[in-house]
């Protein structure tokens, strides 16, 4: 394909917004770890202007430079323009498709991941190896990952709300729905569990620019999920894309699904208020999810669950992006690391002095991440959940004494 008009085909409006001002600079972790404008917001901007003429054709170098974008849109929240970003370069790499093929461990992950019969098997494969001391320190597999699926119970579930297990979480990290499904709990709510009858959410695929593999998924988790009651998410990604179904799908249908998806902690904390700790606290760091923090406006509610019991340290560097960016630690490994670097940098600063301290952060591609670089990293609802069992325990006791 030779013309641009077969291949892109993206929003004028949107990329004469940019005003190459620079302040999104600081914001945007390739730049900051390559100092090349190409892999800038700005840069890249400029780069999808020249897609515009009828003659062009793109190079290895262009591709490279859209190929690299995290896509954690940190520079979104920073431009005073509100120039649309994430809009322009998921629209890219649903064209890229037609001049470039991603690497085929990433192809067969995502088709793995959207068939859970296959995610089962992998799961204990994955599992069996991690016995055998392999994939240890892995920045895209969990630890400790089960080697036959939990089932999440539910006592006396009401049905209402539902919370969404997903598919990667169901699997390798079933412990932090059962925190959820705890801390729900303490308030007296008995929610339901999506389970594998609903599945992948479809995130990885939109990032990746599977468009039709994407939609194909989207539309089953609409037709499987109840249509009326609320739907809880405790996968910052996750939650993003279903907030989305809306805008990417574009049916009226999608658009209402995503108005009742929330983000676990932020329904918890507008309905909910937890008891206050009257002991010292401890300290725990709180690294902000890109996805909760830019696309779903939602990481102030982790601190509102998470302060009553325990001090929280902020980190300085301004939500930068870890490096995980679903399935980019895998795509662009080098640069996946560099960025993580710079994290473990701010992690590290804010230790002087402290101690070392645990992380909660609330993706589980962003715990992966970071526990392979040898931070404790915890999911904010193990951390409430754990409170909360203890101050059931505490009850427990207090009423033993009379």
């Amino acid at each position: 394909m030779n013309t641009a008009d077969k291949i892109f085909s993206l929003d004028s409006e949107v990329l004469n917004a940019c005003v190459s001002c620079g302040l999104c600079l600081p914001h945007c972790p390739t730049y900051r770890v390559t100092g090349d404008e190409r892999l800038s917001p700005r840069g890249r901007i400029s780069l999808m202007r020249i897609s515009e003429s009828s003659e062009f054709v793109p190079t290895q170098e262009w591709i490279n430079s859209m190929d690299t974008c995290v896509q954690c849109l940190g520079c979104e929240t920073a431009c005073p323009s509100s120039v649309q970003f994430g809009d322009l370069i998921s629209e890219t790499k649903k064209n890229l498709r037609h001049v470039r093929k991603l690497p085929i461990s990433v192809r067969c992950g995502l088709k793995v991941i959207a068939r859970p019969f296959l995610l089962k098997v992998a799961t204990f494969f994955i599992s069996y190896l991690q016995k055998l001391g392999l994939f240890r320190n892995s920045s895209y597999i969990p630890s400790g990952v089960p080697s036959v699926k939990r089932k999440l119970s539910v006592d006396d579930s009401t049905g209402e709300p539902v919370l969404f297990t997903g598919c990667v979480m169901n699997f390798w990290t079933p412990w932090v729905h059962e925190a959820a499904l705890k801390s729900l709990k303490f308030f007296g709510v008995s929610p339901d569990v999506s389970g594998n009858k609903v599945g992948c959410c479809g995130a990885l695929h939109e990032h990746s620019g599977l468009t039709k593999e994407f939609e194909k998924m989207a539309q089953k988790v609409i037709e499987k999920m109840p249509d009326t009651v609320p739907i809880l998410v405790n996968s910052a990604g996750c939650g993003a894309v279903l907030k989305e179904y809306g805008t990417l799908l574009k049916t009226d249908e999608a658009k209402e699904f995503s108005k009742r998806v929330f983000d676990v902690h932020e329904w918890m904390a507008v309905n909910f208020e937890l008891p206050k700790k009257s002991a010292e606290k401890e300290a725990v760091i709180v690294q902000d999810p890109c996805h909760l923090r830019h696309v779903q406006n939602s990481h102030h509610h982790v601190r509102d669950l998470l302060d009553p019991f325990l001090e929280i340290v902020e980190l300085s560097d301004d939500g930068l992006c870890c490096g995980a960016g679903g399935v980019y630690s895998l795509t662009q490994r080098e640069l996946s690391t560099e960025i993580r670097q710079l994290k473990s940098t701010a992690l590290k600063e804010v230790m002087k002095g402290k101690g070392t301290l645990r992380v909660a952060s609330a993706n589980p591609g962003c715990v992966t991440h970071l526990q392979a670089e040898g931070f404790e990293m915890k999911h904010p609802l193990e951390l409430v959940a754990d409170y909360l069992s203890e101050m059931d325990h505490q009850s427990v006791e207090k009423l033993n004494e009379f």
